[in-house]
């Protein structure tokens, strides 16, 4: 019989934090400025009730900038876990990058393995939740969210929300890689990776 340790991995959806499951309004500090996006509360619920983690990752340069604080950053998150949490929808973590290699000062201003579309978040999430990232996926509104899930061998769909739209239409031809499904929010990527 196998111990605790020997759990089957389960397969998790990491999700980007703003354009996806929130607004895009650019340095979001303040946790009034939250709104959540038609949908993205009921797609949450649907992989809450399918067992399936839903893990938020997010890049928060504005650390590394001076724009906002740490605490900042983790009131925001809060806001959206409790936002959803509302809506009966479980967020079961959410992890931020502080970092930017080339804008702030030490030891904001570094080279990390957590700032997307490296893949120190996801790792860190599956070690904590016992995740299996190569039957994971992982949804975004940037070429680098889709860049993370190749880093780890997940399926990517980019959302056509926040910067989605026009990263798709103007500015595919610079994606490192191309993602598995283009689509138009949360809730048409979570019926896609239902239905798989």
């Amino acid at each position: 019989m196998p111990d605790v340790g020997e759990r089957p991995r389960l397969p998790a959806v990491f999700v980007d934090r703003d354009g996806t499951l929130i607004e895009e309004v650019g340095c979001l500090g303040d946790p009034a400025d939250v709104i959540v996006l038609p949908g993205s509360a009921e797609a949450v619920r649907r992989l809450n009730e399918a067992g399936m983690p839903v893990v938020a990752v997010t890049n928060q340069a504005w650390v590394a900038r001076g724009r906002l604080t740490h605490d900042h950053v983790e009131a925001v998150n809060a806001e959206v876990v409790a936002r959803f949490a509302a809506a009966g929808a479980r967020i079961d973590a959410v992890y931020f990058c502080p970092h930017h290699p080339t804008d702030g000062e030490p030891p904001w201003r570094a080279e990390c393995e957590c700032r997307k579309p490296a893949p120190g978040m996801l790792e860190r999430a599956a070690e904590v939740f016992g995740i299996d990232l190569a039957r994971s996926a992982v949804v975004g509104d940037l070429p680098s969210d889709i860049a993370l899930a190749a880093a780890v061998g997940a399926r990517s769909i980019l959302v056509r929300t926040g910067f989605g739209e026009d990263q798709w239409t103007n500015h595919r031809h610079r994606f490192t890689v191309q993602p598995d499904l283009v689509t138009d929010d949360l809730w048409a990527a979570v019926d896609w990776l239902l239905s798989r």
